[in-house]
């Protein structure tokens, strides 16, 4: 069983972990890891924004899965 748990802060973590730990339950952590870096979550706000101004339209997925599949080769 698979348990992921989204903490909305240092404490709400540390509260569990001592509430686990308390039934010495096994369990395991991973780091937190951002599957996007700064420059690229810019990027898709930068876009985000354009595309509510108006200033840019939606593309077709064909497309779009074209650009990425010549990335990803």
């Amino acid at each position: 069983m698979t348990v992921v748990v989204n903490f909305r802060n240092e404490e709400e973590e540390k509260v569990l972990l001592a509430f686990l730990n308390s039934l010495q339950y096994n369990y395991e952590t991973t780091p937190e890891i951002s599957l996007l870096t700064l420059e690229q979550e810019k990027e898709i706000l930068r876009r985000d924004k354009a595309f509510a101004e108006g200033k840019t339209s939606a593309r077709p997925w064909d497309e779009i899965k074209k650009e990425l599949d010549n990335v990803y080769r």
